[in-house]
């Protein structure tokens, strides 16, 4: 069977649908940055996603090549992640989503090294004949936050970060978003398959002790 993060690492990957607060590792990432309203068809959004599982499948696909990365074992794709910002304000606001800075991410098994991530980076290139040098290799330490599992649709997540903020503050926690510790997403339902009221999503924020 193949090692699947969301059913190993549960804590992380499926909350339950009430606030609670986590200690999240470092873990490594592959990453594309962008500007701009995500659900714009065939925008830089849309463009990022595809680098991203490119790049992804490349490294999984390993296997049935001569490279060989040291420490490999079989594991399922990890779900597609995404950073959030907005200048000039604390958190999210959905009705500028024009205005996003965006980070979209899918993280990587521990056994892959940046020189493993340059191969696959050039393999991709060669193979799909398309220009992957937006991705980006990163290394993410968020350590404490609150997180909760949404479900519905993205422009109703402000209730979810509501329950969120208002349990944080009775656990002692205030909300930590900076320019380095980022609104966080983990998506793990396919928009383009499923009904907005059934998407789950699991939201994410940094927290510090108060």
């Amino acid at each position: 069977m193949a090692f699947d993060y969301k059913k190993e690492y549960k804590e992380y990957y499926m909350p339950k649908n009430k606030p609670a607060i986590v200690d999240i590792p470092s873990m490594n990432f592959i990453a594309v940055r962008g500007e701009g309203d995500p659900n714009t068809e065939g925008g830089e959004y849309k463009q990022a996603i595809e680098l991203l599982y490119g790049i992804a499948y490349t490294i999984k696909m390993s296997k049935k090549t001569d490279y060989h990365i040291e420490g490999y074992f079989d594991y399922v794709v990890p779900p597609l992640e995404g950073l959030w910002q907005q200048e000039g304000t604390a958190g999210i606001d959905y009705s500028r989503k024009s205005d996003f800075k965006w980070t979209a991410m899918i993280r990587v098994p521990d056994f892959v090294t940046k020189s493993d991530f340059d191969w696959a980076v050039e393999q991709a290139t060669k193979k799909k004949k398309q220009d992957f040098s937006k991705v980006e290799f990163m290394t993410l330490e968020e350590g404490l936050c609150v997180q909760c599992m949404h479900m519905g649709s993205y422009d109703d997540e402000p209730a979810t970060v509501a329950l969120m903020d208002s349990y944080a503050d009775e656990m002692g926690y205030d909300i930590d978003i900076s320019d380095s510790r980022l609104h966080h997403e983990i998506y793990l339902s396919d928009p383009r398959k499923t009904a907005p009221e059934k998407l789950k999503t699991v939201v994410r924020h940094p927290v510090k002790k108060r």
